[in-house]
């Protein structure tokens, strides 16, 4: 099979040919119909001290089963969490990572609404929404954020506004529902909102913090870092909640259950769509980082083998 590797830190990465991996126990061996790329990926390839196996989030068929595996089957669709080799031909899933995908959905939906949605839909919850309330969602236009933007509005937000890095994907964030979309350095970022769900970190905790209503709730559920003053909090009685999938997938799995059905739930009424900004072959892996790189993307960026 083929696979995508890299030797040092930074790259380059290249296609190298692979023995098919075979599923441990408790483990299924997926075929790969979408690989997502993700910003935490991309981010060690150019700054681990060590090359990493590139996993992530992949959907495909089952093609064979570990020992102990009893509720999914060869032939399934499904989708999960690789934290092996996930930029490949066939990729390993463990059983407790992995969902399955209706037969109304494609992979690429599928890698693109499950494990994005659940950090969207969890940072949502953190906030503790109420209906007729105003939202701000940094990156919006990435693959969390841009279901953030339609999750916040269904959850009953009246205002929707979407923050990004480029005016140039306001367009994108608008078609979504943003109310109105501002761009990180302005120095207006309009009325106060209720609750913000921060995916950025860094410089823009400041504004962000700054942007929210005596009472407010920021969400802070980026890996980029940052620091708030605890006076900013002190003068208008705001909050900050620090949001992890990766906590709450571990303690709390009958949770993420319950979210993965409404995500799908919300999908198969259209009240939820996933976007793509584009699908990449394996041999253009490294394309598809410098798009996330960039921060060009509108939306998911995908591998399909």
């Amino acid at each position: 099979m083929r696979r995508v590797r890299y030797e040092s830190t930074g790259g380059p990465l290249f296609l190298e040919e692979a023995p098919v991996p075979e599923p441990g126990p408790g483990e299924l061996l997926l075929r790969c119909e979408a690989v997502g790329v993700t910003l935490p990926v991309v981010r060690k390839v150019a700054e681990a001290a060590e090359p990493i196996a590139l996993g992530g989030e992949i959907a495909g068929r089952v093609t064979a089963v570990g020992s102990g595996v009893d509720d999914f089957r060869v032939g399934e669709r499904v989708t999960g969490l690789c934290f092996g080799h996930g930029y490949a031909d066939f990729a390993i899933v463990h059983r407790t990572m992995a969902s399955r995908v209706p037969e109304d959905a494609s992979a690429v939906d599928a890698v693109a609404l499950v494990r994005c949605g659940q950090v969207a839909l969890g940072a949502l919850a953190a906030a503790r929404p109420e209906p007729g309330e105003a939202a701000l969602v940094t990156a919006a236009a990435s693959g969390a954020g841009h279901l953030a933007v339609q999750l916040a509005r269904a959850r009953g937000a009246a205002r929707v506004v979407g923050a990004v890095s480029d005016p140039a994907k306001s367009a994108f964030v608008r078609a979504l529902g943003a109310d109105d979309v501002i761009v990180y350095d302005q120095d207006d970022w309009g009325a106060p909102a209720d609750y913000v769900l921060d995916a950025v970190g860094g410089d823009l905790l400041t504004p962000a913090v700054a942007a929210l209503a005596p009472g407010g709730r920021l969400v802070a559920y980026s890996s980029g870092g940052g620091t708030v003053r605890a006076y900013d909090l002190l003068v208008g009685a705001k909050s900050v909640i620090g949001f992890q999938m990766a906590h709450v997938a571990r303690e709390k799995p009958q949770l993420c259950e319950r979210r993965r059905r409404e995500l799908w739930r919300l999908f198969t009424e259209g009240a939820l769509k996933p976007c793509v900004h584009g699908e990449f072959a394996l041999e253009d892996a490294a394309e598809a980082h410098a798009v996330i790189e960039s921060r060009t993307n509108l939306g998911k960026v995908v591998l399909v083998p």
